[in-house]
């Protein structure tokens, strides 16, 4: 039952992204988002991304949506350059909201800490002189950080077929061609999903320790560490942002729990770098993931701004939720000119909050 209900997952992500797609090109073809812009682009927007790497022509690929290419990003800076947009670091927002004799403005913003970052995002942003905004979660430079979904499919990458328990009911996965691949991730993904925080992390420790996937080594693999975060925080075109200790979907958590990962997620940065994070950005970021508690607790907390990643632009009337915050997530599935101006038009996201200019329930 669950391989068909993962088969089934599987192609209804596929053909989801599909129509997302092709509705974005018919978009673009039409002309309306240069027609109906000045109406719907709103004043300013802040991109999500994770990671910037050379292009990879693996297979199996299930976290791609998160990886552009440095040619992308070079690209797409230039493209919201010439769009007449200025990129301003992420302080800038509220003042901008507040005035409106400001020019539009984005803001580009990559979260979790990962050491691409400075390998292959860092050289192409210097180059360009192009403020930038980092929200690391501080287990990830401490090696300390479960990266669930990494774990996941690093062992669906190496096997042929995979043991789980999901809840109560043992699953055997075939995964030796990358359709089976895919359909035991989705399977195993979306559960995960749905479990509570510290569920998924017991079920993700059991199947790194079974499956002989060393989360430590991962992590240092994939994260900057706390001197490399420091060469960043030297340059006056970065900012430094909080985004919890453990990378946990604050929705999740009671709200002392909650409000313990926010802040000490900021000490800890603080201990670190010249001056403690001014700003947030809530894990996973979706209305599962944080709502209207946590924005009130990210106030709590201090911060100036926290972001999530609901879909939209920002308008003027986010100058009252500073604590939610949406974004444009550059998708690696997404990496075309056409994509980033139906993006920057606005339409995409007000269409998908059904035409409502703010998200913030």
């Amino acid at each position: 039952m669950e391989t068909a209900n993962g088969l089934a997952n599987a192609d209804m992500n596929r053909l989801r992204m599909n129509m997302i797609k092709g509705g974005l090109t018919a978009l673009a073809a039409t002309g309306a988002p240069h027609v109906l812009a000045p109406m719907t682009r709103g004043r300013g927007v802040i991109f999500t991304l994770h990671h910037v790497l050379p292009r990879s022509r693996d297979a199996f690929q299930p976290n791609r949506i998160l990886e552009v290419t440095p040619r992308f990003l070079e690209r797409a800076i230039k493209r919201i350059r010439a769009a007449g947009y200025d990129i301003v670091p992420i302080g800038e927002v509220p003042a901008r909201l507040a005035s409106n004799a400001s020019r539009r403005f984005a803001v580009l913003t990559f979260d979790d800490g990962y050491r691409d970052n400075l390998e292959h995002a860092y050289p192409v942003l210097k180059a360009l002189h192009c403020p930038f905004t980092i929200y690391i979660a501080t287990s990830m430079p401490d090696g300390t950080a479960e990266l669930w979904w990494r774990v996941l499919e690093a062992v669906i990458a190496g096997r042929a077929d995979v043991d789980v328990k999901l809840g109560d009911e043992p699953m055997r996965f075939l995964t030796d061609t990358p359709e089976e691949k895919y359909i035991a991730y989705e399977s195993i993904y979306w559960w995960l999903r749905r479990q509570s925080q510290d569920d998924q992390r017991a079920f993700i420790r059991d199947f790194a320790l079974r499956y002989e996937v060393d989360m430590v080594a991962m992590t240092r693999a994939l994260a900057m560490t706390w001197d490399e975060i420091g060469v960043l925080a030297r340059d006056e075109l970065a900012t430094i942002g909080a985004h919890t200790v453990n990378h946990y979907a604050i929705a999740g958590l009671d709200e002392d729990r909650a409000l313990g990962e926010m802040v000490n997620g900021a000490d800890i940065l603080e201990s670190y770098l010249p001056e403690r994070p001014r700003h947030f950005a809530y894990p996973y970021g979706d209305t599962d993931s944080a709502a209207k508690r946590d924005f009130e607790l990210a106030r709590q907390a201090g911060f100036a701004t926290a972001v999530t990643t609901r879909p939209g632009v920002l308008f003027t009337a986010h100058r009252d939720h500073l604590h939610a915050l949406p974004r444009i997530s550059l998708n690696g599935d997404f990496q075309a000119m056409r994509y980033l101006n139906a993006f920057l038009s606005g339409i995409p996201s007000l269409v998908f909050n059904r035409m409502r200019r703010l998200n913030v329930a």
